[in-house]
């Protein structure tokens, strides 16, 4: 058996926890509950405290992990709603987006009044910015929550989640949709099922994408 995919797979793992404000969280809260068991004997009171601290700080880690997943399909987002995170909301009427020569659904956007080109990708969970578009948008890591991994031509790196307070193509506006900043995408910018999901309907009619959205909204022509 070949080892070192495994060995590579754990290696970018523990490189990703320094990126992760809830991975050092958590690891904190475990270094907290063993010394805490260690303690309890000749320090009680010490002992105690520091397990019960334990306890709420992992409990905490896992309410945000929760909070964090429950965003990535609008099935459960009523349901565990996401503290201190906006409200993920996607209105418009009818836009059609034709095939390119390329074999791809590709379409101009603005992300908080910022054009850029986006590909849309059925097939790709969440939204995707690249790091370009993220830093003129003046789009910056949440600083919590799990970093997402991602496979890109130079392998696997960790992605940091954002807000898009204003998402406009056609006659689609999303507002405070959750995205990812992509180190290693280029140029490319990816819309994901996380805003697909949310819309009326998706369909495709002779090499046109319908996107259908709820409710109305002026069409926007971007340059």
């Amino acid at each position: 058996m070949d080892f070192a995919p495994v060995w590579d797979q754990l290696f970018d793992n523990v490189q990703a926890i320094p990126q992760s404000g809830l991975l050092l969280a958590a690891l904190a809260a475990m270094a907290a509950g063993v010394l805490g068991a260690v303690l309890l004997r000749p320090l009680p009171a010490v002992g105690r405290f520091l397990r019960f601290g334990s306890t709420l700080g992992l409990m905490a880690v896992l309410l945000l992990v929760i909070a964090q997943v429950s965003r990535l399909d609008p099935r459960y987002e009523m349901a565990v709603p996401a503290i201190g995170l906006p409200q993920q909301v996607v209105k418009g009427r009818e836009t059609r987006v034709p095939l390119a020569s390329d074999g791809h659904y590709w379409l101009r956007a603005e992300v908080n009044g910022v054009p850029a080109n986006f590909l849309v990708d059925t097939g790709a969970t969440l939204t995707a910015l690249s790091e370009r578009t993220a830093a003129a948008a003046g789009l910056e890591p949440r600083g919590v929550g799990m970093p997402v991994r991602m496979q890109t031509a130079n392998g696997t790196v960790a992605a940091e989640m954002t807000s898009i307070d204003e998402l406009r193509f056609g006659n689609v506006t999303a507002r405070g949709l959750d995205a990812i900043i992509a180190p290693g995408l280029g140029p490319t910018n990816v819309i994901g099922m996380n805003l697909l999901n949310r819309l009326a309907s998706v369909r495709f009619e002779q090499g046109v994408m319908i996107m259908v959205p709820n409710n109305p909204q002026p069409a926007l022509e971007v340059r």
